[in-house]
C-alpha cells in the first residue's frame, strides 16, 4: 500500500521549505565562513583553485537560494594567490542577494559574493550585514 501523506515531521519540513521561499525573495547580505579544506580533499593539484571556485559557487547556491552566483574579482585573485594546487584552507566571503536589473534575466535575484579579509577565523559564525 502506498502512502499518502508524509510523517508530521515530512510535512513540517515542507512548511520550513514553503517559508524558506518566500523569504529567499528578498534583498539580503551575510558573511559566512567556507571550510575550502574538506571540499578539495583529494583533488588533483591542478584542479584545486578551479574547483575552490566552483565549491565556492556551490556553497553561495545552495545558502542564498539563487542559482545566478556571482564572483567577485578579489574573491578569484584570494583562492588563486598562493598559486592552483596550495589554495587557502578557509575564507571568509559576503554573500549579497539582489535583484536582477536585466528585464530577459531568467532569475529575478542572483548572488554576488566577495572575499571577506580576516586575521583569525575563530568564533565568527554567521552575521547578517546591513548595507
Amino acid at each position: 500500500a502506498a502512502r499518502l501523506f508524509g510523517s508530521a515531521r515530512e510535512t513540517s519540513a515542507m512548511a520550513k521549505g514553503a517559508d524558506k521561499i518566500s523569504r529567499s525573495q528578498d534583498v539580503v547580505s551575510r558573511e559566512y565562513t567556507i571550510h575550502l579544506h574538506k571540499h578539495l580533499h583529494g583533488v588533483g593539484f591542478k584542479k584545486r583553485a578551479p574547483r575552490a571556485v566552483k565549491e565556492v559557487k556551490k556553497f553561495a547556491a545552495k545558502m542564498m537560494g539563487t542559482k545566478d552566483v556571482r564572483v567577485d574579482v578579489k574573491l578569484n585573485k584570494f583562492l588563486w594567490s598562493q598559486g592552483i594546487k596550495a589554495v587557502h584552507r578557509r575564507v571568509r566571503v559576503r554573500l549579497a542577494r539582489k535583484r536582477n536589473d536585466d528585464e530577459d534575466a531568467k532569475e529575478k535575484l542572483y548572488t554576488y559574493v566577495t572575499h571577506v579579509p580576516v586575521e583569525s577565523f575563530k568564533g565568527l559564525g554567521v552575521t547578517n550585514v546591513d548595507e
